[in-house]
């Protein structure tokens, strides 16, 4: 007997607001994350690593390879130009939303980018004088 693989089901609702928010620019994300704190006390998790339970036998915990990072700006150096033009090209924003992204460092450009698309936009923001922690 093969088992059937359960499909879950999302009502129309679910699908409409989770497709809005998968389609929103940085800006707007940011901007509704402040909004949900203000209002609703709405807090991003700390970190937004991978959170791991303890086994139930008390053993050591299995390790796992993290697989997606955010990449975060953390600062601009004196070059705060040529890390605006990388922010622009790596984001598609407008030139005033790179610059007023760079300037409210630490900023985080890029959300469960692989490891390797990671470290490129590291690489390149780092080139252009910017500092940059993946996390």
């Amino acid at each position: 007997m093969s088992e059937a693989v359960a499909t879950k089901e999302f009502s129309p609702l679910t699908q409409d607001l989770g497709d809005k928010i998968a389609d929103l620019t940085l800006k707007q994300a940011k901007e509704l994350s402040d909004y949900l704190e203000e209002k609703y006390g709405i807090e991003p998790a700390a970190g937004g690593g991978i959170m791991m339970a303890a086994p139930a036998d008390g053993g050591p915990a299995a390790e796992v390879e993290k697989t997606e990072f955010d990449v975060v700006l953390t600062g601009f150096g004196d070059k705060k130009l040529n890390v605006v033009k990388v922010v622009k090209n790596l984001t598609g924003a407008s030139l005033m939303d790179s610059k007023k992204l760079v300037e409210s460092v630490p900023a985080t450009l890029k959300q469960g980018a692989t490891k390797e698309e990671a470290e490129k936009m590291k690489a390149e923001l780092e080139e252009a004088g910017g500092s940059v922690e993946l996390k």
